[in-house]
């Protein structure tokens, strides 16, 4: 038997809809932004022999690696930030001229100060952006 599920208004990324508080204080930063994706060159994976992805470098080379799944647990998609959580915890929206709103869902080994990395679905798109400094309004979670 199969169960046929209809989510209306749903996004699976937890990431399609974000939006600042209301009555919120927005803080506006210049920052370097950059551009990634679930590739292995952007997120230090590889493949095993037998096809399994593990990390490529760092404290965690040759550990199992969930592709495309944020430091938080959250499956990334278009609105996932890497950020420096000790600046800017997990939760933070912020809203990036030319790429929309985003929460900082994700932290990376190169991603200190302010520098944020913004998740596309392709790498070529990430290459596209390549890195800017754009001028970004944060909204800092309490």
């Amino acid at each position: 038997m199969m169960l046929l599920v209809l989510l209306v208004g749903v996004s699976l990324t937890g990431c399609a809809r974000i939006r600042p508080p209301r009555k919120a204080q927005s803080v506006e930063r210049v920052m370097v932004t950059t551009g990634y994706c679930k590739c292995g060159k952007c997120c230090s994976w590889k493949r095993t022999w037998y096809g399994r992805p593990v990390y490529s470098s760092g404290s965690l080379k040759g550990k199992p690696k969930k592709v495309g799944i944020t430091a938080t647990g959250m499956r990334a998609g278009h609105g996932t930030i890497a950020a420096d959580t000790s600046r800017y915890p997990f939760g933070t929206i912020m809203y990036i001229e030319g790429y929309g709103y985003g929460r900082v869902e994700d932290r990376g080994g190169a991603i200190k100060g302010e520098h944020i990395d913004l998740y596309f679905r392709s790498h070529k798109q990430a290459r596209e952006w390549g890195r800017q400094r754009k001028a970004v309004k944060v909204w800092m979670k309490r």
